[in-house]
């Protein structure tokens, strides 16, 4: 798939995964539909923002009904302005395939890139095993290595399903070891993934886990409308950990630097809850 570009200017983009369960006989009565109101309301205050998704876009097996029946009527009113990367609950069903229907163009080959707002944005297929699908995960991976010498980019975001660091449910997922270390040795500066539905922010770091001022800074953003998981061990720099709610994080791209905030949809839980995460940083 050609990488895509715009004019250079701030961008807001909307970014969340694990967003439509089929447990409901209406979606409009889902957490789905809370998140996907959410995101109406700043795509309408601002018509130029885009949305990423993180993958786990529709439960349990990412068929072709979920897709019609539980995403398209939320989430779907934005699959114009949506760059997605797909999640382990998509391959359920074999390779995927409604997943890349739906999507078509805009899903790649599981991987592309694009150019927006000043920024280079990579969404990666964090579901090629490297010794299951080492030839698929090697190719990747050289396309990947690839793509960055193309676009020098002074800031690129990344975004794929399975958190390499994660102090939810399912802790840390390695497989994207070897692309962590591609992009920061790029000058890399954000990942986003999804898969333990909570909130989740980390100092910047290397792929070893390291606290690092020159590596990236992971967001795992679970909370688009799947049930909330809790915390387990919490995992070395993390930063702020919030299984409170469902919503989204709102990125604004500046070429020099970015902007977070997570948008509450609705509230799991009522007592002690702190105020949002938010904060700024400048590209390396």
């Amino acid at each position: 798939m050609p990488v895509l570009s715009a004019a250079a200017a701030a961008l807001t983009i909307y970014a969340v995964g694990d967003i439509a369960r089929c447990a409901y006989p209406d979606p409009k009565y889902s957490a789905a539909a809370d998140t996907a109101a959410t995101v109406a309301a700043g795509l309408a205050a601002d018509p130029q923002s885009v949305v990423l998704t993180l993958g786990d876009h529709t439960y349990p097996v990412g068929a072709a009904k979920e897709f019609r029946d539980c995403y398209a009527p939320t989430w779907g009113r934005f699959k114009d302005r949506t760059w997605p990367a797909p999640g382990n609950h998509e391959y359920y069903t074999p390779k995927a395939a409604p997943y890349f229907a739906y999507f078509g163009a805009r899903a790649g080959r599981g991987y592309y890139s694009l150019d927006l707002g000043g920024w280079h944005l990579i969404s990666l297929d964090s579901n090629l095993d490297p010794v299951k699908q080492a030839p698929e995960h090697a190719a990747q991976l050289a396309w990947l290595r690839a793509d960055l010498a193309a676009h020098p980019a002074r800031c690129t975001l990344a975004f794929w399903h399975h958190p390499l660091y994660s102090s939810g449910g399912h802790g840390n997922v390695p497989v994207m070891r070897d692309a962590w270390e591609l992009l920061q040795q790029a000058g890399a500066e954000l990942v986003l993934s999804g898969h333990d539905h909570d909130y989740e922010r980390f100092a910047p770091q290397d792929a070893q886990g390291r606290k690092d001022a020159r590596g990236m800074r992971q967001f795992v953003v679970g909370t688009g409308g799947a049930y909330p998981t809790p915390f387990l061990l919490t995992v070395k720099n993390s930063e702020v950990r919030d299984a409170s709610r469902t919503g989204v994080l709102r990125l604004r791209l500046r070429p020099d630097g970015y902007d977070w905030e997570f948008v509450e949809s609705a509230r799991v839980t009522t007592l002690g809850v702190p105020p949002p995460d938010r904060g700024s940083a400048s590209c390396h």
